[in-house]
């Protein structure tokens, strides 16, 4: 077996840098959650499908309204709060976190 010969310190740096370690590894961005653009006060349409429709909901929680009526939550808290005063929802739990309300005329 005849030894190898030597390469310069030129060529071995050349050929550290096509090898695939010489690459920098590409980090992904990462997951991005959409930011939601929720309403702080009502509008006509809102205030009518909020009178509506979430009186007929089995189960009303800030999140539910929050989430399908596009409120922020101070502002679900508050309709739940003018729901119950008028006497359309009823309090099914209320903790320290969560309250979940239902129609009222449901037994």
């Amino acid at each position: 077996m005849a030894p190898k010969e030597q390469k310069s310190k030129e060529a071995k740096a050349m050929a550290a840098m096509s090898s695939s370690k010489g690459k920098k590894k590409k980090w992904s961005k990462g997951k991005n959650k959409d930011k939601v653009n929720n309403q702080v006060l009502f509008d006509k349409p809102t205030y009518e499908k909020l009178m509506s429709e979430v009186t007929k909901y089995k189960m009303i929680t800030p999140s539910v309204l929050a989430d399908r009526l596009r409120i922020n939550g101070s502002l679900a808290r508050a309709a739940i709060n003018h729901l119950v005063e008028e006497g359309e929802i009823k309090a099914v739990s209320r903790s320290h976190s969560q309250y979940i309300y239902t129609r009222a005329g449901s037994e």
